[in-house]
């Protein structure tokens, strides 16, 4: 009921007119505010991410202020989440307390500056879910386990990274639109890295691995051991092993696969 919950938020604005010219602090929305009468949308495909040939099975259509909210809401998610961990007592210390400290002001940014995109397109941001950091007891000590808590959070950036590039398509009715999502997409991918590199994990993924070792998480590496790109084979055009080849290509996720991923975390 949760996740239909969230799907029905995101289509109750997929017939929203957008009344009037749209007015915001950001430069980067007017364009469109002045130009696009109504929510452009394109057709998003939802790949099989277990098959290794990417067959696209199906797919489904979001418009631009739904793809705001989509991300609006992990926003929340990682917002909330990073400042629990900031709050608990004795839980992050030196370095790490600052890095997390760094990283939970981005994540605040991120959502302000989405609130206020997605009003500038004259539409109403979704609330933030209330949110079980636990995930029913899997991580029962997650605010008190300095690991598990570096664990949940590579998890939540990783999947991040993976669920904008996920949406690109359904931006590409505005290229403005579509950079200010690109921009995040990339200091989501500085956050994954960092975050993995403080766990003492490589920074970026290789094949399918969940290096989180929480069996929960293993749907977020689904299909990151893809080699076929635009129908190419990666592995026969080149001499590099194929761990690596995985390496040098990061999946996107369907926008079911992380509803499915940030679900567990939602009450």
């Amino acid at each position: 009921m949760k996740l239909l919950k969230l799907f029905n938020q995101f289509e109750a604005l997929a017939d929203a007119e957008i009344q009037g010219k749209a007015t915001t602090r950001r430069e980067a929305f007017s364009t469109f505010g002045r130009t696009v009468g109504k929510v452009a949308t394109v057709a998003l495909p939802l790949t099989a991410f277990m098959a290794p040939s990417r067959a696209f099975a199906q797919s489904s259509s979001m418009s631009i202020a739904e793809v705001l909210n989509f991300a609006l809401t992990l926003e929340y998610l990682e917002a909330e989440f990073y400042a629990m961990g900031l709050d608990a007592d004795g839980l992050l210390s030196g370095d790490t307390r600052e890095t997390v400290a760094l990283i939970s002001q981005h994540e605040s940014a991120h959502v302000e500056f989405l609130r206020s995109a997605i009003g500038s397109l004259g539409m109403d941001p979704v609330e933030s879910p209330e949110f079980d950091f636990t995930a029913g007891g899997t991580f029962e000590d997650v605010f008190n386990n300095e690991q598990v808590f570096l664990a949940v959070a590579q998890a939540f950036e990783d999947t991040g990274v993976r669920a904008y590039k996920g949406q690109a398509t359904n931006l590409m009715g505005n290229g403005d639109i579509l950079t200010a999502a690109l921009q995040i997409h990339s200091v989501e991918a500085r956050h994954a890295s960092e975050i993995r590199r403080i766990r003492g994990s490589k920074g970026w993924i290789t094949g399918a691995t969940n290096t989180t070792g929480a069996s929960a998480a293993a749907a977020v590496y689904a299909g990151e051991a893809n080699v076929t790109h635009l129908g190419v084979d990666a592995t026969t055009v080149t001499s590099v092993d194929t761990d690596h080849v995985t390496e040098a290509y990061d999946e996107p996720l369907s926008t079911q696969a992380v509803l499915d991923i940030a679900g567990l975390f939602i009450k």
